[in-house]
């Protein structure tokens, strides 16, 4: 079943059960994929790698509007944010640690070659495509420039 079948299947479960929290958060997938498939130049199927691209600026939105929450005191907005953004990493494939990244990263250089920062862009690329939906860019790009200074 593809990811966006699983997106309509949950909506219809979260809305059955009355779990608002989970049907906002599905719904805004659903909104994503819609707008996807509706925008100019964009194709009209979604494959489930559009999909998890997708999630994974959903939720990293979700983080930052509830980082921003707390700074100005409004807890209960963050923890709203925050369980929408629980709800949508159950459709991310598991995320890796940082020692998995590192080790990742690692490989990714000395296949690459890279000796020195000047090689970031190369081997943030590759290791970008390598770690699709198991790390953010954020974390990726924190390692790289720790293992390439």
């Amino acid at each position: 079943m593809s990811l966006e079948l699983q997106i309509q299947d949950a909506i219809k479960e979260a809305m059955k059960a009355k779990d608002t929290v989970a049907m906002n958060a599905t719904r805004a997938i659903k909104g994503e994929i819609l707008l996807f498939k509706t925008s100019e130049g964009g194709s009209k199927e979604v494959t489930d790698g559009d999909v998890l691209k997708m999630i994974q600026k959903l939720v990293k939105q979700r983080k930052e509007a509830a980082e921003q929450f707390v700074a100005a005191g409004r807890q209960e907005l963050a923890d709203n944010e925050l369980a929408e953004a629980a709800v949508m990493e159950k459709y991310l494939p598991q995320q890796l640690s940082a020692e998995e990244v590192k080790a990742k990263v690692r490989e990714i250089i000395a296949q690459v070659g890279a000796s020195s920062i000047k090689d970031m862009g190369k081997v943030m690329g590759a290791a970008n495509k390598a770690l699709a939906g198991q790390s953010d860019g954020r974390t990726i790009s924190t390692i790289v420039k720790e293992l390439l200074s």
